[in-house]
């Protein structure tokens, strides 16, 4: 059964389920992915008898992020459509968005809105979500640019007459019919409408503004005023189309870098006249901790082929990102210069962070499909137990970190991987309590000697099954140690180690010091890496607990009623020290298992008994 995943971004965007077979099988869309996601994964019981036998079919989840929920309404449109999921059938309707369309394949074409399949020839904007907004666009845009809207029949009726219909006469219509405007002209205007749907409304502008200068410099009022009411219309039109990203019109390309562990996404948004029209993705394994300046330089040959793909100006999140490199090979290509910005507030800003949201969600969206196929975790198990020599692959996988603060606070983790998942019931932390300093050796040898001290135990309760590997977060001096305490427990031949170097991550087996290197990209090493980096989260968030404790027990020390429970549970109620410090007399009065007296002396104690009491109401807190 499909398992909740974890990282489900906040934002909103579409889901989709799949079955084992890897198809589509239902499509939705989201304002919060994470709070829709959750309704799916809860007791068979409480769903209805669609959702759970959809729920019983899927094997995969993943998602895209879109900017807003109007996107993702179009976007889940859109994908119904391609992938026709069994499971929105019933629930959906044919109705499709509305296009504008234009066919080129005749010498005077007709704008018109449709929602039917696109046809070869024909030129198609949108989609739209509000047909009545879009009509009512295309009625301003025949005062600015007034193309003929009649059927066949009537242009030709009209043609025989040499006479237009009262389009022509109210200026919505340029009179194909009766030939008052060239073939060539009305085309200029096909441009026009597409000028517009495409975004360029600036260059629309200039140019009518530029007619209604000439003619009122020619004392061609009337010419004028048709150019000045065609601008109003523009303006018009250009109010109710679709949304811009950048209100400057901008013609520019956004890069983004998020990275997780030995994993890294380049995402490429293409702004042209201030809308996303495009995104580039590119997933990247990392070989060591290389910058983000050093992954957009290795992807830019790929992300950029030609000169025409290449902007005037290309967005990154950083000065550093912006190398002389980068600058000098978009240069060369483009055959101008480029700017490369980095802004720090702004609508360029918002437009770079929600590129890096979609590029983190590229990193999550792989994981989850690494994660849920049960062939990929096979493959990884396999390529781990043939590249260490060990007699089978690894089913239990257990990796150990240590994490302290200049030597204070020491702790241990210990997650656990069973088939290639997260088994969290089982894993544990460890307060290392022998070793004092900065002795990380030490502490890894004490944290794997007591773990190993259950070994004969799970045996007799079968509790823990054992590991088939441990993995080390480290190089040889911490596999020494967790060597040394498997000899203490007198468990040297029954357990297999391996240690993993940070940086490098380069493995290293007992008895050589000649590393074993996993392919880049392979399934064994991204597995190793998820192990590394959840050891390393589970150990950091701890570290982070017990450090808080110990500073609230610290700071606290002496408040007379106020002892170890109560100082855990103010941490829990708070979150931390410094909102312990803003809370009110009131708000600390209002605690049911903390006494008056005791929330007084609290309060003098954080604030100083000099400081005024606020409470509810008082000129202070208003």
């Amino acid at each position: 059964m499909l398992t909740k995943p974890s990282g489900i971004p906040r934002q909103s965007g579409c889901y989709l389920f799949r079955n084992e077979r890897g198809s589509i099988i239902y499509v939705g869309k989201a304002l919060s992915l994470a709070n829709r996601l959750s309704n799916y994964f809860q007791r068979s019981d409480a769903l209805t008898a669609k959702t759970q036998a959809l729920m019983d079919e899927a094997t995969a989840v993943e998602w895209i992020i879109t900017p807003t929920e109007v996107d993702a309404l179009i976007l889940e449109n859109e994908l119904i459509k391609d992938n026709q999921p069994r499971y929105n059938m019933m629930l959906k309707d044919d109705k499709s968005f509305p296009y504008v369309a234009i066919d080129t394949r005749t010498e005077f074409p007709v704008p018109y809105i449709t929602r039917g399949r696109h046809v070869k020839g024909v030129r198609y904007f949108g989609p739209f979500v509000n047909v009545r907004d879009l009509r009512s666009t295309i009625e301003e845009l025949l005062m600015a640019f007034p193309l003929r809207s009649c059927t066949r029949h009537k242009f030709n009726y009209h043609e025989r007459l040499g006479r237009p219909c009262l389009l022509f006469d109210i200026g919505k219509c340029s009179g194909p019919c009766v030939k008052a405007i060239t073939p060539e002209g009305y085309q200029e205007l096909v441009q026009s409408w597409a000028r517009f749907f495409e975004g360029d409304v600036r260059q629309l502008r200039r140019l009518l503004e530029t007619q209604m200068a000439d003619a009122s410099e020619n004392k061609h009022y009337e010419a004028a005023a048709k150019a000045r009411d065609a601008l109003a219309a523009l303006e018009r039109a250009s109010a109710g189309a679709q949304s811009v990203v950048l209100d400057d019109h901008s013609n520019l390309d956004v890069l983004a870098v998020e990275t997780d562990g030995g994993r890294a996404a380049v995402v490429r948004f293409r702004v042209r006249f201030g809308r996303i029209i495009g995104r580039t993705i590119q997933l990247i394994d990392r070989s060591m901790d290389e910058s983000d300046a050093e992954i957009l330089e290795a992807v830019l040959p790929d992300l950029f082929r030609s000169a025409d793909e290449v902007p005037p100006v290309v967005v990154v999140a950083n000065d550093e990102s912006a190398t002389d490199l980068m600058r000098d090979y978009l240069t060369n290509l483009r055959g101008k210069s480029v700017e490369i910005v980095a802004p720090q507030r702004g609508r360029r800003r918002r437009v770079l962070e929600h590129a890096k949201s979609d590029a983190l969600s590229v990193i999550n969206r792989d994981s989850l499909r690494r994660q849920s196929d049960h062939n990929v975790r096979s493959r990884a198990l396999q390529e781990i137990g043939a590249a260490l020599h060990l007699r089978q692959p690894p089913y239990r996988i257990e990796c150990f970190d240590m994490s302290h603060l200049q030597g204070t606070n020491y702790v241990g983790s210990m997650v656990v991987f069973e088939d290639g998942l997260p088994k969290k019931s089982d894993y544990r932390h460890f307060n290392v309590k022998e070793i004092l300093g900065n002795d990380d050796v030490g502490a890894m040898e004490e944290v794997v000697r007591r773990r190993l001290s259950h070994w004969s135990d799970e045996q007799s309760t079968s509790k823990f099954r054992h590991p088939d590997l441990i993995i080390i977060d480290g190089g040889l001096p911490q596999l020494h140690a967790a060597q040394k305490a498997a000899v203490a427990v007198e468990l040297r031949e029954d357990v297999e180690f391996v240690a993993l170097a940070k940086r490098e991550e380069l493995l290293y087996r007992p008895g050589s010091s000649e590393p074993i290197v996993l392919d880049r990209g392979s399934e064994s090493l991204y597995m190793v890496q998820r192990l590394r980096d959840e050891a390393h989260r589970f150990a950091i968030t701890f570290h982070r607990s017990k450090r808080g404790k110990s500073m609230v027990a610290t700071t606290l020390q002496g408040i007379e009623g106020l002892g170890p429970a109560r100082r855990d549970k103010l941490l829990e109620q708070f979150g931390s020290l410094d909102s312990l410090r803003q809370a009110t007399l009131d708000e600390l009065d209002a605690l049911a298992w903390l006494p008056s007296d005791v929330a007084i002396r609290l309060y003098d104690h954080l604030q100083g008994p000099s400081q005024p009491r606020p409470t509810k109401g008082s000129p202070d807190e208003e």
